[in-house]
């Protein structure tokens, strides 16, 4: 079988590092949905709006293999677990399923349609196969066990960002970059103050984390780096 994009995400995760585990947990950060023109028609969207949420069925376009067991990050990173059990990204036809907030539907210069959502969890670029609309009565299962991966649904790090940091960025970058580093981006084995580096936007950022608590080390735009 195959399946064709009908869409790619764009947004300010340039790379696999950072990117939070599941979706919504950095609700701040807006991702364009740019739809291509064979699917992105009016009518394929028509209604659309009238949801809160969509369900997006996208491909893991960085892995190029498989594994039938993997290392859940809340699991500390060192016990094995089947991949079936888990949302790792080593699956054997790559495809994730991801739910995010719909907040506008929009066309850009070029015609093309956008869906505006928050809360997305894939890269810059990726391919989109698929869209569906969240339907609150039977997608959501109010008395579902969570499993292993309960323990981290309130699981966030406290951020600190410096002031001469802060006064660098827009009021969206701020909320981006605290969301996305109070999830922990630090591999799940990795739990020492050693420095570790992201790249979010235009922006190159450094932190470590000492008692649970994030600090921000350093940030420079990436048109500055020599």
């Amino acid at each position: 079988m195959e399946i064709t994009p009908i869409a790619f995400a764009h947004n300010g995760y340039k790379e696999k590092f950072g990117i939070p585990r599941q979706s919504g947990r950095a609700a701040s950060v807006i991702t364009r949905i740019v739809m291509t023109k064979q699917f992105g028609t009016d009518d394929s969207v028509r209604g659309i709006q009238q949801f809160s949420h969509i369900w997006l069925i996208w491909g893991f376009s960085e892995n190029h293999h498989w594994s039938p067991t993997v290392r859940p990050p809340r699991l500390g990173g060192n016990k094995r677990i089947g991949v079936f059990a888990t949302r790792s990204s080593f699956r054997p036809n790559s495809l994730a399923l991801s739910v995010v907030k719909l907040i506008s539907v929009e066309k850009n210069s070029n015609g093309e349609i956008v869906l505006v959502v928050g809360g997305a969890d894939m890269m810059d670029n990726t391919p989109i196969f698929d869209i569906k609309p969240y339907i609150p009565y039977a997608d959501c299962v109010s008395n579902a066990s969570g499993g292993f991966a309960s323990a981290g649904e309130d699981y966030r790090l406290e951020v600190e960002i410096p002031q001469t940091i802060m006064n660098m960025l827009s009021e969206q970058q701020k909320q981006d970059l605290t969301d996305i580093l109070a999830q922990d981006p630090r591999p799940a084995y990795h739990n020492d103050q050693r420095e570790y580096g992201l790249t979010y936007d235009n922006m190159n950022v450094k932190f470590k984390v000492i008692d649970g608590v994030l600090y921000v080390t350093d940030c420079k735009q990436i048109n500055d780096l020599r």
